[in-house]
């Protein structure tokens, strides 16, 4: 018998992968989680139906939130990952000892456990002394919070159900807020591809902007989410994604990674005119 994951991607497309053998499978306080082993993508995560990650291609979008910003900011010493809850993030941001202090909110305990268990090669950080783990809405712990980050990496599931509160724009006040004078704030972005991810892309964008002097979006290809064309937001107080970019100190650091390098840091942000058309259409309405 062929088992298949399927995920709705549009009205009229699907994904699916063929499964070997489901790993677990339990509804938590807050979501059905599911971990799958394939053939073709390895391990892979999902939460209500909706794919999170695969062995095989999530290396493309824990690099692409992390360096880019690492490759920025000048002094990164406290960081907070908002979601998250695989690790991946985490896992990239110890590779650089200059981090003090990196606060991961995830609202699900359970996703973190899961991942412990089955997907180690993202939730190898967790144990890291500089990792502080809360399991709390992250909505409220940033409400919380006034000039305490270098850094906020906004690692969240797609905008409804439990990562709903987290494409607001109270929530993005909150993270301006949270950050110190010179603080970068990075989230995933959505893709702009199918008309309702873009819609969503949209209002994320709409209000960011209203909060950041500095917002851009820069793209990853991550072959498993929805058109494989994905974005990812990049909102600072101060430092200009490109022009502040220090290739020089970021290669001197020797991190090896598979899909991030500092050329394609600054093709990232060249967008398709769609993808430009699309955030220039809601910028400048109130």
């Amino acid at each position: 018998m062929d088992l298949w994951f399927t995920e709705k991607h549009a009205p009229g497309v699907k994904l699916s992968i063929r499964v070997d053998r489901q790993l677990y499978s339990r509804q938590s306080e807050f979501q059905r989680i599911d971990v799958f082993e394939s053939e073709e993508f390895g391990r892979f995560l999902t939460l209500d139906g909706y794919m999170m990650l695969t062995e095989r291609d999530e290396f493309i979008y824990h690099e692409m939130i992390v360096h880019v910003p690492m490759a920025v900011h000048p002094k990164v010493r406290r960081v907070l990952v908002i979601g998250g809850g695989d690790g991946g993030a985490v896992r990239e941001l110890i590779r650089y000892p200059e981090i003090e202090r990196i606060d991961l909110v995830e609202i699900d305990e359970q996703v973190v456990t899961v991942c412990r268990e089955h997907l180690p090669f993202t939730a190898c950080g967790f144990d890291d002394p500089r990792v502080k783990l809360y399991f709390q809405d992250g909505l409220k712990f940033v409400r919380r919070q006034s000039e305490e980050y270098d850094l906020i990496l906004v690692d969240s599931t797609d905008p409804f159900g439990p990562g709903e509160g987290l494409f607001t724009r109270e929530f993005y006040g909150n993270c301006y807020k949270a950050l110190k004078e010179d603080g970068i704030m990075v989230n995933q972005h959505e893709s702009p591809f199918y008309a309702v991810d873009a819609l969503a892309m949209q209002r994320a964008h709409k209000r960011i902007v209203k909060s950041f002097p500095i917002s851009r979006v820069y793209q990853a290809h991550i072959p498993t989410y929805p058109s494989g064309h994905w974005l990812f937001g990049f909102a600072s107080k101060e430092y200009h994604p490109l022009k502040d970019m220090d290739t020089k100190r970021w290669k001197e650091r020797g991190i090896p990674t598979r899909y991030y390098n500092t050329k394609l840091h600054r093709g990232a942000f060249a967008l398709p005119n769609y993808v430009e058309e699309l955030l220039k259409n809601v910028e400048h309405i109130d």
